[in-house]
């Protein structure tokens, strides 16, 4: 999978909490990827769409 064509976008509610952010990119096909917007080149969490469309919902909740 080529993860070079991922559209990142910071999250809506990462705004205003003092650095504190992550990205995501939700363009992929087959695939989710997060990241903390302070290190860029560091890991991502990767989850399927499923998964992904779960977790939102389950935020939403809270």
């Amino acid at each position: 999978m080529d993860l070079n064509r991922a559209r990142w976008r910071k999250s809506s509610r990462s705004s205003g909490n003092g650095g504190s952010c992550v990205e995501v990119a939700d363009n992929l096909h087959e695939v989710v990827l997060v990241r903390d917007t302070k290190d860029r080149q560091g890991p991502m969490l990767t989850f399927g769409p499923d998964a992904w469309r779960a977790f939102v919902e389950f935020a939403k909740r809270r």
